[in-house]
């Protein structure tokens, strides 16, 4: 990979641009590395106590006053609810339904569904429903 490093005159306009053929996890780790966004939520694993960065996160779920942290390959029991990692995550986090909280960089593709809702496609290939109340504030996160 290329990479062109210009210095400026103020810190105001600093930014970023990166020419990608496909959105990688590497590629969204670096993104969440130049936001300083890239924090880490103690969770469990059986056990043991795990950090689990939130670059990784795919989603977050709550089932029976359980919190779920679901990355591409494992999932993670957090003591946090849902509106506590509402706060703690960064604007990539988007409350999708009333028991889940999606990383939209995680986002591969999002079709219409049923009774107004949508079905979006993540990286992992898991499929998550969108609630017809968030749609239409995930279409403009997703400048759709």
């Amino acid at each position: 990979m290329k990479v062109n490093i210009r210095q400026i005159e103020s810190v105001q306009e600093e930014h970023a641009d990166l020419y990608v053929a496909e959105i990688t996890e590497p590629i969204q780790n670096a993104v969440e590395l130049l936001e300083n966004n890239c924090i880490s939520i103690p969770c469990t694993d059986g056990m043991e106590t795990v950090m689990c960065r939130t670059t990784s996160i795919y989603y977050v779920e709550s089932v029976d006053k359980h919190t779920y942290v679901y990355t591409k390959e494992l999932c993670y029991e957090t003591k946090y609810r849902l509106y506590e990692l509402e706060e703690i995550l960064n604007t990539n986090f988007f409350r999708c339904s009333k028991a889940m909280i999606v990383n939209i960089r995680k986002i591969k593709k999002v079709k219409a569904d049923l009774n107004s809702r949508m079905r979006a496609e993540l990286l992992n290939g898991e499929q998550i429903v969108i609630s017809r109340s968030y749609v239409k504030e995930l279409k403009r996160k997703l400048g759709i």
